[in-house]
Parts: C-alpha cells; sequence; structure tokens
C-alpha cells in the first residue's frame, strides 16, 4: 500500500509542475499545449477504456495524463525544468513542514 501512495506523491508533484509551466512565461508554448492536451484529456467524455470500468478507467486516464505530462517536460530546456522542479519542491516540503 505504501507503494501507491508514494505514486500518489509523485503524481501530485507532476501536476503542479504542469501548473507551474502553464503559469510560466519562460516556458514554451509547446509545452503548453501539451499540457492542456493532458488536462482536456482528463476531463473528456472520450476515453480509451470507458470509465464505466471501475478501475481500468480511471488508471487509463491517469497514464495517459502522465504520459502526455512527460512529453510536455520534454518541450521545456533542461534548466527551466530544474528551475521548476526544484519550486515545486520547495513548495510541497513547505507544505508538509506546516503539518
Amino acid at each position: 500500500m505504501w507503494k501507491l501512495g508514494r505514486l500518489f506523491t509523485m503524481f501530485r508533484k507532476e501536476i503542479m509542475l504542469a501548473w507551474a509551466v502553464l503559469r510560466d512565461p519562460r516556458a514554451p508554448n509547446a509545452a503548453k499545449l501539451v499540457t492542456v492536451l493532458a488536462a482536456l484529456y482528463v476531463v473528456s467524455p472520450v476515453d480509451f477504456v470507458s470509465d464505466f470500468i471501475p478501475v481500468l478507467g480511471w488508471l487509463d486516464d491517469g497514464l495517459i495524463a502522465y504520459f502526455l505530462l512527460q512529453v510536455a517536460f520534454k518541450f521545456l530546456p533542461a534548466d527551466l525544468l530544474d528551475t521548476l522542479r526544484s519550486r515545486v519542491s520547495a513548495r510541497t516540503a513547505a507544505k508538509a513542514a506546516a503539518r
């Protein structure tokens, strides 16, 4: 069960990183476009695997969104990606310390 928790934490950081990409003016438009496409796929009623199949439908959404976010991050310059990742890590560490 602890692996599932670590997976959720990792995915949450990737979502925060995606939000940082959308907000940063230095991020290329291609990265922003793919990030928006990932978000649209998650909320879209069109799926590869229907959400009526309880676990597989949700897993499908998560995996495809994660893959699209990784593609979006490939469009970022390495220094910008490192800067945004450190900003997200600092923010999550600050929230964890506040608890």
